[in-house]
């Protein structure tokens, strides 16, 4: 049996025109080079036309592509704006909390501004901070609520000193050490401070629950004036506390008073600052006794 004819493409007719094709197209491409290139070294304004021709024809290539930059751009900005939105919401919440707290501290300290008017020789001096420190740590956990600070009688901290976040009190120096001391907060068990209503003369007492709240005790029992959202200042009652600090807002209602909420929460408080003991100044005593020239 006769071995089996191989034919190779190489050899094939096919192969053999689709070659000659190639080199004829390439051979026309070069000749058509090389009259563009003469053309363009004989008259560089003969080309203008085909350029601007070429870059028409590119043109809807370049807008895609274009397009598809501005869109991944667009999408990249997006996801990095997703992932910084969360970071940026807190930062805007935060300070909206704090703004509202000045503006409701800055409504009680024009309410009591109206009564002082009222006494003569009664003012209200601006009162300058004993110190600033650093909130380094708070039993936020246990049924006793204490907090530390980085400060102590180095610092001219003493024992009693009201202890301020920006957002509200946050309670009172108990003890100190050379560079620290130990504050009970307001939501202590022992804890009590007199307080007051923003809007009103409804006196208060705010006293330390242990689980974070505060129970607000109405002095004047009878109907309960209070409203959920209601915001209590300290009264200035008594001492320690000056006037017109923010304390806490009520959550619930009670009989006798309101569950509220501290303003100022320890675990989110990283700087704090320690004002003097503030002590109210007596109202003047009108004597009874006329004098010369009245005599």
């Amino acid at each position: 049996m006769a071995p089996p004819t191989i034919r190779r493409s190489g050899h094939s007719k096919k192969a053999q025109v689709s070659a000659f094709a190639g080199y004829l197209i390439a051979a026309l491409g070069a000749a058509l080079g090389a009259v563009f290139l003469v053309l363009s070294l004989w008259k560089p304004q003969g080309a203008a036309p085909l350029r601007t021709e070429a870059v028409d024809v590119a043109a809807p290539a370049g807008k895609v592509g274009g397009s598809a930059r501005t869109h991944s751009l667009g999408l990249i900005d997006t996801i990095s704006g997703y992932f910084n939105a969360g970071s940026q919401n807190a930062r805007l919440r935060r300070e909206a909390e704090e703004a509202r707290i000045q503006l409701v501290e800055a409504q009680a300290v024009e309410a009591e501004n109206r009564r002082l008017k009222q006494l003569l020789g009664l003012r209200e001096e601006e009162v300058k901070p004993v110190a600033y420190a650093r909130l380094i740590g708070s039993t936020s956990s246990s049924t006793r609520r204490f907090a530390y600070l980085s400060a102590g009688r180095e610092d001219g901290v003493k024992a009693g000193m009201p202890v301020l976040s920006p957002k509200g009190l946050v309670g009172r120096v108990l003890e100190t050490g050379d560079s620290s001391s130990r504050v009970l907060l307001l939501t202590d068990s022992v804890s009590m401070v007199p307080v007051r209503r923003v809007q009103d003369d409804v006196v208060a007492f705010a006293q330390g629950r242990s689980d974070g709240s505060l129970r607000v005790r109405l002095i004047n029992l009878g109907i309960n004036p209070l409203k959920k959202g209601d915001v209590f200042v300290t009264s200035g009652a008594g001492g320690i506390y000056r006037p017109n600090i923010a304390v806490a807002i009520v959550d619930e209602l009670t009989r006798d008073g309101a569950i509220a909420r501290p303003l100022s929460n320890p675990g989110t408080t990283v700087y704090v600052a320690i004002e003097p003991v503030w002590v109210p100044e007596a109202a003047p005593v009108l004597s009874a006794e006329p004098t010369e020239t009245e005599q």
